[in-house]
């Protein structure tokens, strides 16, 4: 089940600011901040899914093509991928874990958090490329479902290409 993957992960996402919340509590926050961001946008995706199985995604983006993008985006921006938003905040806790001695604590995190890279890839991989096991029942092709897409466009924007922001971001929260 998806919700239970996102559960187990949100207690890893806590660990990066319970680790850093001595150290910088601005990191903490700024950390919290953009985590809430990018799951409500990933929760926001799945509802309109209608999904809680990774079998169910599959199907879903026969109903939802826009879908097929934002939500392997969004969960790879929460896995702290690079190019996408979440990577600012562990990069942030990193550089601080390191500039306050504690390297292997850094370098603690940075490899616990390629546990979450595979859930998130797993929910990515079936999101965008993976197709049903069994399809039983309705035809699931292009249903018309009304959904709030304004407002999950913004935050998908949001979680996703927020990284040219980040001295803005860091000044607002860690200064």
């Amino acid at each position: 089940h998806i919700r239970k993957i996102l559960a187990y992960s949100s207690t890893a996402h806590l660990g990066w600011m319970v680790v850093v919340m001595d150290y910088h509590p601005g990191l903490a926050s700024l950390y919290l901040a953009l985590y809430i961001l990018m799951t409500t946008t990933l929760f926001l995706c799945l509802m309109i899914n209608n999904t809680t199985t990774l079998n169910a995604l599959a199907l879903s983006s026969a109903t939802t093509p826009l879908l097929r993008i934002m939500l392997p985006l969004t969960a790879l921006s929460l896995a702290g991928l690079p190019p996408l938003t979440g990577f600012l905040p562990k990069l942030l806790i990193l550089e601080e874990l390191v500039n306050q001695d504690r390297p292997f604590l850094a370098l603690f995190m940075g490899m616990s958090s390629l546990i979450s890279l595979y859930y998130y890839l797993q929910i990515a991989y079936t999101a965008a490329i993976s197709s049903p096991n069994t399809i039983t029942g309705t035809i699931f092709w292009r249903l018309r479902r009304p959904a709030p897409y304004r407002i999950l466009a913004l935050l998908f924007v949001l979680s996703t290409a927020l990284l040219p922001l980040a001295p803005t971001l860091y000044a607002l929260f860690c200064l």
